[in-house]
Formats: C-alpha cells, sequence, structure tokens
C-alpha cells in the first residue's frame, strides 16, 4: 500500500527527499504532492523555485489548498523550462493570439453565409418588376400603380454585379 508516494513499513523517500538526497520523514511536507514515481515533477517546481520557497509555501498553506498549489507551481515550472523567459504567461499569450486568429476567421465565415444567403434569395426578388395585371397594361391606372411602385433606393442587383466577385473579406 501507497501512503503520499511511500509504502507502509518500508519507508522509501518521496521525489523531493530522493532529490534532495535526505531521509524523507513520516511528516514530509512534499510526500503528499511529489511521489517517488514522479521524479521530474518536483526536479522542475526545485529548478525554478527552490526546495526551501516551495517547503514555506506550502507550509503557510491550509492543507485543502496545498494541492492546487502545487498543481499551480507544477504547471508553471513546466512552462518555465520549456520558456525561460515568458513561462506560462507565454502559453497564455500564444493561446490569445490563436483565439483572436479563430474568431477573426469564425467572422468571415460568418459574413459569408450572410452573404450566400442574401445572393440565394435575390433572383427571387426584382425591384424592376411591377405588379400589374396584363389587363390593365396601357390603361392609365396601371400608369398610377407603376408610379407607386417606384424602384427601392437600395439595388439588390446592383450589390451583386458589384461584389459577388471574390469575398469581401
Amino acid at each position: 500500500m501507497k501512503d503520499g508516494g511511500r509504502k507502509q513499513g518500508a519507508p522509501s523517500p518521496c521525489a523531493a527527499c530522493k532529490l534532495l538526497r535526505r531521509r524523507c520523514a513520516q511528516d514530509c511536507v512534499f510526500a503528499p504532492y511529489f511521489p517517488a514515481d514522479e521524479p521530474q515533477k518536483f526536479a522542475n517546481v526545485h529548478k525554478v523555485f527552490g526546495a526551501s520557497n516551495v517547503n514555506k509555501m506550502l507550509q503557510d498553506l491550509p492543507e485543502h489548498q496545498r494541492g492546487d498549489a502545487v498543481s499551480s507551481m507544477v504547471y508553471e515550472a513546466n512552462a518555465r523550462v520549456r520558456d525561460p523567459v515568458y513561462g506560462c504567461v507565454g502559453a497564455i499569450s500564444s493561446l490569445q493570439q490563436q483565439i483572436d486568429v479563430l474568431q477573426t476567421q469564425l467572422a468571415v465565415a460568418q459574413a459569408e453565409a450572410v452573404h450566400l444567403r442574401v445572393r440565394q434569395t435575390a433572383p427571387f426578388w426584382n425591384p424592376g418588376h411591377s405588379p400589374t395585371s396584363p389587363t390593365n397594361s396601357g390603361s392609365p391606372s396601371s400608369k398610377i400603380i407603376e408610379s407607386h411602385h417606384a424602384k427601392p433606393i437600395f439595388d439588390m442587383d446592383m450589390v451583386d454585379q458589384a461584389s459577388y466577385g471574390d469575398s469581401i473579406w
């Protein structure tokens, strides 16, 4: 059975005590969070923060918050090992840039979808066509009807011819 990285009866040191070459005490603050089978986890944390600082941070926290603190330190330490200058801030910045690019691509795709919907409905709408009946086509009353159906200010045919060559984005 394991208890915080150590076997009952035969104490095997946690990853922290093994790296620091010291005997792992029963009340070792590192043992629950840095098991012996994950030595690189503590190695990176030790390289970035130092064992003494990690020990102080863990001692100052209530036990129920220590696991989250260790997870944060491990994440930051691994990010610092990969990118010594920016650490996790570099990773966050990279992810933010990816979000910005994807949001732009989504906006373009949505605009093109609207553009295609407008284009598909445009042939069914003919602004130059007057709803006169064939029996009244030459009568004065048909001219009155035609004058009430003047061309709209925004002509869809003009839009179709002007902007359907390439994407506007």
